[in-house]
């Protein structure tokens, strides 16, 4: 039931709420909803508003190297993520971080501010401050394409790709006609054609990208399992001077 029936609204008022908590709900509530309760309606969005406005800040922060994001809680209004701020945090984004670990940190720092926001909101010391108009960004849905991996990139932003992408949906790329999933990697240093394997090996297989290279170390055959590189090549074996397909 869509929150613009009228009925739905009726529900919601029958609760008589003093306020809504939203988290990760990805729709712009109603007018008549958010009027509904005494303090209105709170988000917990997953970043430092008002960078990463919209549905996916998390995967955003990685893809643009982001060195930190954070939690905020705001006052929902008519707009995407445009309401007013009333509590935000910081944290650092590790250079291991996946979506799917950063998304847990995140989760854990927006269930502590969330608590403290209710309990300032209900004793009246609740200070909103508007969003600055300078540094906004959309975090925009992402698209099939973008999990496409372009070989001609610097392996830097290959394995942002792939930290972003981790765990869904996954990295894509193409080498002798199989489809595979890039789940872990790293950076190094060497050099060769964009898409060339360098090396493979147990400590991973190594691929040229149009700047430096990316050591990949989990992967995935299409219908397979995730495997260490190391196993996963023992099942399909590949070799220096072979080449990924382009994007």
């Amino acid at each position: 039931m869509s929150l613009r029936d009228a009925q739905a609204r009726a529900e919601l008022k029958h609760f008589r709420a003093d306020v809504i908590v939203v988290a990760a709900y990805g729709l712009i509530l109603p007018q008549p909803v958010l009027e509904l309760p005494r303090y209105g309606a709170i988000n917990i969005h997953a970043s430092l508003l008002p960078r990463w406005r919209g549905a996916t800040p998390i995967q955003r922060a990685l893809l643009a190297g982001d060195r930190d994001t954070g939690v905020s809680i705001m006052q929902m209004d008519a707009g995407l993520d445009t309401g007013p701020v009333l509590m935000q945090e910081k944290i650092p984004i590790l250079e291991e971080d996946t979506t799917g670990t950063l998304h847990d940190r995140l989760a854990e720092l927006g269930a502590k501010l969330i608590v403290q926001a209710l309990d300032v909101l209900e004793a009246g010391a609740v200070k909103a401050t508007p969003q600055p108009t300078e540094g906004v960004t959309y975090a925009a849905k992402l698209e099939r394409r973008e999990a496409r991996v372009d070989w001609r990139e610097s392996a830097v932003s290959v394995n942002r790709q792939v930290r972003a992408l981790n765990p869904s949906p996954g990295a894509d790329a193409r080498v002798r006609g199989a489809e595979l999933k890039i789940w872990r990697c790293a950076t190094a240093a060497a050099r060769g054609n964009p898409g060339e394997i360098l090396s493979a090996g147990p400590r991973g297989l190594c691929v040229a990208c149009g700047e430096g290279a990316l050591v990949i170390t989990e992967l995935q055959r299409s219908g397979g399992k995730r495997l260490p590189a190391a196993e996963f090549l023992r099942g399909f074996s590949l070799s220096a001077g072979e080449c990924f397909e382009a994007q």
